[in-house]
């Protein structure tokens, strides 16, 4: 008889934090602003409305993801917005991008890293921010990249 389980065991051996550490149920949250994003529902296992939107944070508080949308007013692209909000803390990004339709940036601070994303449709940006402690950076890598691309306006 063969044992199929020994590859699984083996690589739990090898890459237990990693293995624990991806999310393994994910849920799609909607607003009624029309936002909309995929969270790992048991991440965050915590859910308070807010006064922008809403956040979820994970049961012990480390990490927190908050995902709100207003109307872009000024009418502004995602570069002069971050031109105009973030204009002399650039320095202390650690990763940029900026689209016609979006704009991604990270930053640590006080042992935390803030991941911002917003995109922009055409009267309302919807944004999200989650924050995590630094140390766990690598863990949360893969569930950042799928939190960000899978924001999008209804």
């Amino acid at each position: 008889m063969k044992r199929r389980w020994y590859p699984i065991v083996l690589s739990l051996i090898l890459h237990g934090s990693q293995v624990m550490a991806q999310p393994v149920g994910w849920t799609i949250f909607r607003d009624r602003l029309g936002t909309s994003v995929e969270l790992p529902a048991d991440v965050f296992s915590v859910v308070r409305d807010t006064e922008r939107g809403r956040t979820f944070v994970t049961s012990d508080g480390r990490a927190a993801l908050d995902v709100y949308a207003g109307p872009n007013k000024r009418g502004e692209t995602p570069a002069q917005i971050l031109r105009r909000t973030v204009p002399q803390s650039r320095l202390r990004l650690t990763y940029t991008r900026v689209a016609s339709n979006f704009f991604a940036i990270s930053a640590p601070h006080e042992g935390r890293i803030l991941y911002r994303r917003c995109n922009f449709d055409t009267r309302m940006i919807h944004c999200f921010d989650l924050t995590y402690p630094l140390e766990e950076k690598r863990a949360w890598d893969e569930t950042v990249t799928r939190i960000s691309r899978s924001l999008r306006p209804l």
